[in-house]
């Protein structure tokens, strides 16, 4: 499971990106299925990260914003880790006797001042190596300017415990990459199947690309740097492939699923027509280039194609998993989830059947450049709708045919846009509110 952060829809060379090259995750492509209407469920890191992990909405954890220092998530009712009692695929397929590796950013408890968050062992993971946003083992970045000045990204970030390392940020994703390998490897030692999650950091700001392109890259702007970040990742991303399709038994037995956690920041990537930017509910920032790989489950006719009809997101993962893996879920387990693994292994057109629904990050009412955005919205068959927490505000667009969000149709299709304003508005009331007492 590879979760990309802050990575725009349209930044693979393989989903129109001509700025930059990503040969090794277009070879991904060219033997997988690429979806073009794919969603994550929250256009901002630790609830997108949330949802893929449970199953669920982050929203019945109080996780609607990004982690941050106590006082903070305090001030926007949110919770300072992921409770460990909520389901999680690792934790399913752990205890079905796989081997469960976390190997990147976690960024869902253990960050800033939240030193006593729980260790990431306790969501159902046999080892892990994270960043300054998680508990556990670490890499920790240092930067390097052109000058040779080097630096640190976090300077605090010992705080969290030991054991850390620090090295180049422009390298930690190849230190994930030979983490999860050596992981995978002794999976194989052990004959025990294995289920990781490679969660880099790269194209996050702030962009650190290899010593030898920054000056260059730096001349270019963000965009420059972020292009310099996105193809170095690309190129370490190239080792795991080539182990993964070098070894005949990893090649036709392994699922490979690739996607972004949200949408891009300004300025930096990139999402085709789509509007708006990461933190917001448009489409920008919270539909996600999906590549999934597996020569061994797919059918001839359908690897290199390309999904443009389904519509599915990443709390249909867990659901997806578990049955692609003969795992039952636990009995009695909250999920938001369905079931589409025919429609990612290309044997199915099929979207879920239930609404997607969404709150933005109660810290980003106004940001980058848009003002008074909508609190809520819906995305059901070919329509979607923004609205207010009360319902208010409503705008309404027939996705399919305008996927830049530019013709409101809620005056024109009054009665679709007051239902559709309804579920959301019943949806979002129907979520846990934090209590002071918790964590």
């Amino acid at each position: 499971m590879i979760f990309i952060d802050d990575m725009g829809w349209a930044d693979l060379s393989c989903f129109g990106n001509t700025d930059a090259q990503t040969p090794n995750i277009d070879k991904l492509a060219a033997e997988g299925i690429c979806f073009d209407q794919f969603y994550v469920n929250s256009p901002i890191c630790s609830p997108s990260r949330v949802a893929l992990l449970t199953g669920t909405y982050p929203q019945r954890w109080n996780i609607t914003s990004y982690l941050s220092y106590r006082e903070d998530n305090r001030n926007r009712g949110i919770a300072n880790w992921l409770n460990p009692s909520a389901p999680t695929l690792a934790r399913g397929l752990h205890q079905a006797g796989y081997a469960t590796g976390h190997f990147g950013k976690w960024h869902m408890g253990g960050q800033r001042d939240v030193t006593d968050a729980p260790q990431i062992a306790a969501y159902g993971f046999d080892a892990s190596l994270t960043n300054f946003e998680g508990m556990g083992p670490k890499l920790l970045p240092l930067t390097k300017e052109e000058t040779g000045k080097v630096g640190r990204v976090w300077e605090e970030a010992e705080i969290l415990g030991q054991p850390f390392t620090w090295m180049q940020r422009s390298a930690i994703t190849t230190g994930y990459i030979d983490a999860a390998i050596a992981f995978i490897d002794k999976a194989g030692q052990d004959e025990k199947p294995f289920y990781v999650n490679i969660w880099p950091d790269d194209v996050h700001s702030p962009y650190w690309p290899p010593f030898e392109e920054y000056g260059l890259a730096k001349e270019a702007g963000k965009r420059g740097l972020y292009l310099a970040v996105l193809e170095a990742m690309d190129q370490q991303f190239g080792k795991l492939f080539d182990y993964v399709q070098s070894n005949e038994k990893l090649r036709n037995n392994t699922l490979i699923v690739f996607c972004s956690d949200n949408g891009p920041e300004k300025g930096a990537g990139r999402a085709g027509e789509l509007k708006g930017f990461k933190t917001h509910l448009y489409e920008g920032g919270i539909r996600s280039s999906l590549i999934v790989w597996g020569p061994g489950f797919m059918k001839a006719k359908v690897k290199g194609t390309r999904n443009k009809e389904s519509v599915f997101s990443a709390i249909d993962f867990m659901p997806s998993l578990l049955l692609f893996t003969g795992t039952k879920a636990a009995q009695n387990s909250i999920s938001d989830g369905e079931n589409v693994l025919k429609t990612m292994l290309g044997e199915s057109g099929a979207s879920r059947r239930a609404p997607i629904f969404y709150s933005r990050p109660p810290d980003r009412k106004n940001y980058y450049g848009f003002e008074n955005l909508p609190d809520l919205a819906v995305r059901e068959g070919d329509w979607k709708l923004l609205c207010d927490y009360d319902g208010g505000r409503k705008e309404l667009y027939n996705i399919v045919n305008d996927p830049g969000e530019h013709h409101n149709l809620a005056d024109v299709h009054a009665k679709k846009a007051a239902t559709m304003a309804k579920k959301v508005t019943s949806w979002y009331k129907s979520m846990p509110v934090l209590e002071k007492e918790e964590n």
